[in-house]
C-alpha cells in the first residue's frame, strides 16, 4: 500500500534537505519536493532537483518563478509602496504567497494529501506559509517539521551525517541564517542577534560597504507607467530585468542597506539585516512620482492604506479578501502614476533629483511661480484664510469670554 504524499516547500538548504528524511521516519509519508525560484540566485534548477532525489524525496518538482514573483508580487507591493514599519520592503514576506501558490498546485497535480513547510517556531514565515495554504487549499494539512522536531543547527548536520544526506557544504560555525529573492536579502542569527554589535561586511552580499562606495555619484532615470518602472536610463525592461540591473548599479553605491529591531508577528522583538538595493530604490523614485501626480486626497488616504496593506502581508494575508480589495484601490490610484523620476546613487543614498509627468503630472509652473508669469489669484487668499481659520477664532473667543485663555 503506497503512503500519503506530502509536498514540502524545499530550499536545497539544510533544514529542508534533513526534513525529507525526518518526515519519512516520523511521519510514515511520502514527500514530494517543491521548490521555486524567486530570484534567489539559483544557478542550476536541475542540481537542486537531483538534490531532493537524493536525500530521499520521491518526486522533485522545480519552478521557474522569477517573472511571476516579479510581475505578480513585486509589482502590487510597488505599487503600494509597501514597507513594513516604514523601513522593511517586505523581501520574505512577498515570496511566500508565491511559494504556497505552488505547493498546493503541486499538491493537486501529484494527490498529495498536505504541504510542508521548513520554517521554525519564532519565525513570521510558519504564519504565512499555514495561513496561505488555508486560503487556497483549506482541505490540505500542513506540517512543520523543523517547528516540531525542534533541532538544533548543529543537530541537523550530525543528523545528516549519521544517514548519509547530501547537504550543501557548510560547517557547524556558519554563522548566519540567509534568505533571499530578487527583491532584496535578509540575513539573522550569529553574532547579529546582540543588537549593540554592528553588522559585520561578511553579512553583506548584495551592496558595498559605504567607505568603499565610489566617490563621484551615478544618475539613473527611471520610467514609470500605470504605477510601475518601465524603462531605465530609456531603455525598455521587463520588471525582473530592470529590477536585477537596478539591484547591481544601486548595490554598486552601498544603497538598500537596513539594520533595524523588528517586531514579528509571533510577539518577539528581533535584529534584522536587510539588503535591497533596488527595492529602496524603486520605492523612493515610485513615492517621490506620486507626489508629482496624485490628487491630495488620494495621496492622503493611499498613505494611509499603505501601512495598512504592509501589515496585511506582513502577516501573511496576502490572499485575504482585504488584501484584494486594497489591490484595486492601489491598481486605480496608479493609472495616473506616469512619468521619469532621476534618481541620484552615492555613498548609500538613493536621492530624488528630478522628476517630470507630460500628461499626469499636477505641477504647474505658472501656479507655482513667484515670477512676472503668475497666474495665480492672490486675492483670493484673504477670504479663504478667514474662513479656513473660522472655527478656531470662534473657539479662542468662547474660551477668552469664560476666563480659560492662557
Amino acid at each position: 500500500m503506497s503512503k500519503p504524499r506530502v509536498v514540502l516547500a524545499y530550499s536545497g538548504g539544510l533544514d529542508t534537505s534533513v526534513a525529507i528524511r525526518w518526515m519519512q521516519e516520523h511521519k510514515g509519508v511520502d514527500v514530494v519536493a517543491c521548490a521555486v525560484d524567486v530570484g534567489q540566485g539559483v544557478d542550476d534548477l536541475d542540481e537542486i532537483r537531483q538534490r531532493a532525489l537524493d536525500c530521499g524525496a520521491v518526486e522533485a518538482v522545480v519552478v521557474d518563478a522569477k517573472d511571476e514573483f516579479a510581475t505578480g508580487f513585486i509589482a502590487p507591493a510597488l505599487k503600494a509602496n509597501a514597507m513594513y514599519m516604514n523601513k522593511y520592503p517586505l523581501v520574505s514576506a512577498l515570496s511566500r504567497p508565491l511559494i504556497v501558490k505552488h505547493l498546493v498546485q503541486t499538491a493537486r497535480d501529484t494527490g498529495a494529501v498536505g504541504v510542508a513547510h521548513g520554517s521554525t517556531g519564532k519565525g513570521n514565515d510558519q504564519v504565512r506559509f499555514e495561513v496561505g495554504t488555508m486560503c487556497l487549499a483549506p482541505d490540505l494539512e500542513t506540517m512543520a517539521p523543523i517547528r516540531e522536531w525542534g533541532l538544533s543547527r548543529d543537530a541537523a548536520i550530525d543528523y545528516a551525517a549519521e544517514r548519509g544526506i547530501p547537504i550543501p557544504s557548510m560547517t557547524k560555525a556558519s554563522p548566519y541564517s540567509i534568505d533571499e529573492n530578487a527583491w532584496g536579502r535578509t540575513a539573522e542569527c550569529g553574532e547579529l542577534e546582540d543588537p549593540w554589535i554592528a553588522p559585520p561586511e561578511d553579512v553583506y552580499e548584495r551592496s558595498v560597504a559605504v567607505a568603499d562606495a565610489p566617490d563621484e555619484p551615478e544618475e539613473v532615470v527611471i520610467a514609470f507607467r500605470g504605477g510601475l518602472p518601465t524603462a531605465l536610463d530609456g531603455r525598455e525592461l521587463g520588471l525582473n530585468d530592470l529590477v536585477q540591473e537596478l539591484d547591481r548599479r544601486a548595490g554598486a553605491h552601498g544603497v538598500g542597506r537596513i539594520d533595524m529591531i523588528e517586531d514579528r508577528l509571533v510577539g518577539i522583538k528581533s535584529r534584522e539585516i536587510y539588503e535591497c538595493p533596488a527595492a529602496i530604490t524603486l520605492v523612493t523614485a515610485h513615492r517621490d512620482l506620486e507626489d508629482l501626480c496624485l490628487e491630495q486626497e488620494l495621496a492622503d488616504h493611499k498613505r494611509v492604506e499603505e501601512a495598512r496593506y504592509a501589515l496585511l502581508v506582513y502577516n501573511g494575508l496576502w490572499w485575504g479578501p482585504l488584501k484584494g480589495a486594497l489591490d484595486a484601490f492601489m491598481e486605480e490610484a496608479s493609472q495616473y502614476v506616469n512619468g521619469e523620476v532621476r534618481v541620484q546613487l552615492f555613498k548609500g543614498n538613493a536621492t530624488v533629483v528630478g522628476r517630470r509627468s507630460q500628461d499626469s503630472g499636477l505641477y504647474t509652473y505658472e501656479m507655482a511661480t513667484y515670477d512676472a508669469g503668475d497666474q495665480f489669484d492672490q486675492s483670493l487668499a484673504e477670504g479663504f484664510v478667514k474662513l479656513w481659520g473660522l472655527p478656531l477664532k470662534t473657539w479662542a473667543a468662547r474660551q477668552r469670554d469664560a476666563g480659560r485663555d492662557s
